[in-house]
């Protein structure tokens, strides 16, 4: 989450920076203020809230919502969609760390 008083332009690049409202969110999408409600309610994305209260969306969770919606045209109900997802997300997870794990000990590898 960005820090309260960070520069705006500074947070230009960073894809979990809450750039977009839910309006613009939709439109990037091709997509309803509903269908992002609705993978709010299945846990898929969990938007910032402003002082208003109004939903703000990253490019993180535009990618997410975007594979969400490839799979609920494809006919996956949206509950699904939103659980396959999180899956896929776990494991790119796991395959990093599994990488990284991987990278250090062949360091240990080599200075011993």
């Amino acid at each position: 989450m960005p820090a309260e008083n960070a520069p705006v332009a500074g947070n230009l690049d960073d894809d979990d920076y809450p750039a977009y409202t839910m309006g613009r969110a939709a439109d990037v999408l091709g997509t309803t203020p509903a269908f992002l409600r609705a993978i709010g309610e299945a846990e898929l994305i969990t938007p910032l809230r402003s002082e208003g209260g109004h939903r703000r969306y990253s490019r993180r969770q535009l990618r997410m919502a975007a594979r969400a919606r490839e799979l609920v045209d494809q006919g996956t109900p949206i509950e699904a969609a939103c659980r396959i997802i999180s899956l896929e997300d776990q494991l790119d997870d796991a395959r990093r760390l599994n990488r990284e794990m991987r990278r250090k000990l062949d360091e240990h590898d080599a200075d011993t």
